[in-house]
């Protein structure tokens, strides 16, 4: 995808661990889960170093703070 206001505009994805990702970057579980759905358009605010151990090699930063793409900050 492309990148645009912020850090990162994607689409969700889930791999075959669960893990919620939007290109290269690892989405909040739980935030995820409770406000969006796969294949919604995202942009990524802010990210940070991904202090998960079991995913920290597919996926080194994560992003807590990220909202659909149309809507407005």
């Amino acid at each position: 995808m492309t990148k645009e206001k912020g850090v990162y505009t994607g689409i969700i994805e889930q791999d075959a661990d669960g893990n919620f990702f939007c290109g290269p970057y690892l989405l909040d579980y739980n935030y995820t889960v409770a406000n969006f759905k796969l294949g919604d358009e995202v942009n990524i605010k802010t990210v940070i170093t991904n202090p998960s151990d079991r995913s920290y090699n597919k996926y080194n930063q994560k992003s807590r703070l990220f909202f659909l793409a149309n809507e407005k900050e």
